[in-house]
């Protein structure tokens, strides 16, 4: 059976991970959490940071004011559970002898399922009709041959509207990339 879990194990870390992998990856509190945390963190962190988030959030209260039975309750099912259920699905890299973990580029995946991960705060649908009526103005000011516009010429309003264009759409997609709220989605208001 041992063999059977561990060939499994394998198969995940190397395909792509199916829908009902994730769910199941996503079935506990505790685990949503930690992936939380290091999303937000996106970099190396020590076992004992992510256990004092994950306990912080699940207790409501500050990593410092965590009481020592709590921080171990919660240390005994990231370590024993969690933090290998991730590591054996490659979402990170774990060494349990230092307790450095790394989140891998497949963490992302969760991204899709949680949907907070990139909620943007902006009100990007402004920006962009915004930026498609000044475009229309524009377009028109050449065409109508109205002044300061009619110095450009077709080209250079065309180029220059989709090189607006591009640059609104790359910072939306770096801005729902990188804005990741502080707390984990079961902690957030439903009123937002």
């Amino acid at each position: 059976m041992k063999a059977v879990t561990e060939q499994l194990n394998d198969s995940m870390n190397r395909a792509e991970l199916s829908r009902d992998q994730v769910f199941e990856l996503l079935n506990s509190m505790r685990r949503r959490y930690a992936v939380h945390y290091l999303r937000r963190e996106n970099c190396r962190v020590d076992f004992a940071d992510v256990t004092n988030h994950v306990a912080a959030w699940e207790y409501n209260t500050t990593p410092t004011a965590l009481l020592s039975e709590q921080r171990k309750r919660v240390y005994i099912s990231l370590y024993q559970t969690h933090i290998p259920a991730l590591a054996n699905a490659g979402i990170i890299d774990y060494n349990p002898e230092t307790g450095e973990i790394q989140p891998t580029s497949r963490i992302r995946v969760f991204d899709d399922y949680l949907n907070v991960f990139t909620r943007p705060m902006l009100p990007w649908n402004r920006y962009y009709c915004g930026l498609t009526l000044g475009s229309i103005l524009l377009f028109m000011g050449i065409w109508g041959h109205f002044y300061p516009v009619t110095v450009l010429s077709w080209f250079v309003a065309i180029l220059g509207v989709l090189t607006a264009f591009g640059m609104l759409s790359a910072t939306h997609y770096w801005y729902t990339q990188n804005t990741i709220p502080e707390t984990p989605p079961e902690l957030h208001s439903t009123d937002d």
